[in-house]
């Protein structure tokens, strides 16, 4: 497996990780619920995708066997934006190693901190990560989770 960055070509792939990777690992978040769903993946679409491939935006993309396993991305102020797997690799050390890049590019573009906002899916991930809760879960795409979290990177 090996991360790289992203290219307009990635899109449908890197969508279809995402998509799969909310719709069956996320649903203590969206507990199926068809409205949230669809608010959560209407900007999980190629042509919004390749929009997100400009400066500013670093979005990477691990890749075994030409398979796209998982979609990250970070953007210079070191805000981790994306972080999805794919159902097929969960588990398989991919979100870390993809952590791990977002967080080393946040530190090239003179960041040292990180930020995100975590599902309540990922976020047992993220502490075990030395990501720390900065704030209350707000209401993102109408769940009930979206915990502000940061940690320090070097």
């Amino acid at each position: 497996m090996r991360i790289r960055d992203a290219v307009p070509e990635d899109a449908s792939a890197a969508c279809e990780v995402m998509r799969r990777s909310i719709t069956e690992l996320c649903a203590p978040d969206h507990g199926n619920d068809p409205v949230i769903l669809g608010r959560w993946l209407s900007n999980k679409a190629p042509e919004i995708f390749r929009s997100w491939i400009r400066p500013g935006n670093s979005i990477l993309v691990a890749v075994d066997d030409h398979r796209i396993l998982g979609v990250g991305c970070v953007n210079d102020d070191g805000e981790i934006t994306l972080n999805y797997v794919s159902p097929d690799a969960r588990f398989s050390g991919i979100s870390t190693t993809l952590l791990a890049a977002l967080e080393k590019r946040a530190v090239e573009h003179g960041n040292t901190m990180c930020r995100l906002e975590s599902t309540e899916t990922a976020r047992r991930f993220y502490r075990a990560r030395g990501y720390s809760e900065d704030g209350p879960a707000g209401l993102k795409f109408g769940t009930s989770s979206g915990y502000p979290m940061s940690r320090r990177v070097k």
